[in-house]
């Protein structure tokens, strides 16, 4: 399988050397659990977008410092590619900010959210199961950088996970897009890096609670097989073989 990532920001130059680049943190996180796969990067903020979609079998959508509504034309590109994967029914993942852009090209919305920042390890609980789940457990826990979320799905869109603080965490549509507001690539002391980077805009209390919270572990291995779970399930006309109760009907960064 080849995955196609469109990258969407740039880690700061000083964390590179310890972190490496987004797609990077993709590259490590998904290769733990399948070293075949292949991958080829897209720097879409800087405007580079594939010439032809079926260049590669799926594309994952990276976290970003910037907000899906702002007026940028990258965005505005990335929004019209999402609808264009939409329609061809092509595999699509979107992490954080690709949660959220994924949301508001295709009907729903993004904004910043009155709860304020999200930043650590949050827990974010399954109403139900699809059919990439592993069913060991209905609660996730994440690690989260964002001020925006989705506070409207977009029509057909099925809400599988969330919590009280954000309500729309975990959502599909059909058999070929599947979203997370949290991210999976994170390790403990990036997450570290970034609430420190942003200590005074997140708020005394908040980033206290934020990293008090990293004495836990985020479970992005298991959201790593589940996406690949994902892609290389066979579509098929209906949304998954649901179990468990039916998703809750609560609705409602800067991402990374």
């Amino acid at each position: 399988m080849k995955l196609g990532i469109l990258k969407t920001d740039a880690v700061r130059p000083e964390w590179v050397p310890d972190h490496g680049e987004y797609p990077d943190m993709f590259m490590r996180l998904l290769g733990a659990q399948d070293p075949a796969l292949e991958y080829r990067v897209y720097d879409v903020e800087q405007g580079i977008f594939p010439a032809d979609i079926d260049e590669v079998d799926a594309f994952l959508i990276t976290g970003s410092k910037s907000s899906v509504y702002e007026d940028k034309a990258w965005i505005q590109q990335l929004q019209a590619f999402v609808r264009e994967l939409h329609g061809r029914r092509k595999k699509l993942v979107g992490i954080c900010f690709g949660h959220q852009l994924i949301a508001q090209a295709l009907g729903g919305k993004t904004e910043k959210s009155e709860r304020g920042w999200g930043v650590g390890l949050h827990t974010h609980t399954f109403a139900c199961t699809p059919h990439w789940h592993d069913r060991d457990g209905l609660a996730l826990d994440i690690l989260v950088s964002h001020q925006d979320q989705v506070v409207q799905l977009p029509p057909q869109a099925e809400l599988l996970a969330g919590s009280e603080f954000c309500p729309h965490a975990v959502v599909q549509i059909d058999q070929h897009i599947l979203t997370f507001q949290g991210h999976p690539e994170f390790v403990a002391d990036y997450a570290r890096e970034i609430m420190t980077s942003r200590r005074e805009i997140i708020g005394e209390a908040t980033y206290r609670q934020g990293m008090a919270s990293l004495a836990g572990v985020s479970q992005g291995e298991r959201v790593a097989r589940w996406i690949l779970n994902f892609l290389r399930a066979e579509q098929h006309s209906d949304s998954g073989d649901l179990a468990q109760a039916q998703p809750s009907t609560a609705t409602g960064s800067n991402s990374v």
